[in-house]
């Protein structure tokens, strides 16, 4: 990953984000725990299938990995990312569907 590339996904993880205006009680935070966490679950077979397909397109494209896949990799992660920040209290911020999909 080139030196910019890096930048633009610590800017997309690490950048400005809009704090709530009040926060959820502990029983709604609960809920949104258990179903980010049942997202989270989806996400990594998601991403365990799209690694053995860009496995599979390097295999016979030459070393040449589809680059849509490894953007959507890179999506997948921040996404997971920011999930886990929720999910340890670290921010208050709700990922995606809840707020954009930067």
């Amino acid at each position: 990953m080139s030196s910019s590339d890096e930048d633009k996904v610590s800017g997309r993880l690490n950048g400005e984000q809009t704090e709530p205006d009040k926060t959820d009680s502990l029983l709604e935070r609960l809920l949104y725990m258990i179903l980010i966490a049942i997202m989270i679950s989806v996400a990594q077979t998601v991403l365990g299938v799209i690694t053995v397909i860009q496995f599979v397109i390097m295999l016979v494209n030459n070393k040449h990995p589809n680059d849509r896949l490894a953007e959507f990799g890179t999506d997948l992660g921040i996404w997971i990312a920011k999930a886990a920040r929720y999910q340890t209290a670290a921010s208050n911020v709700k990922p995606w569907p809840w707020t954009e999909l930067d």
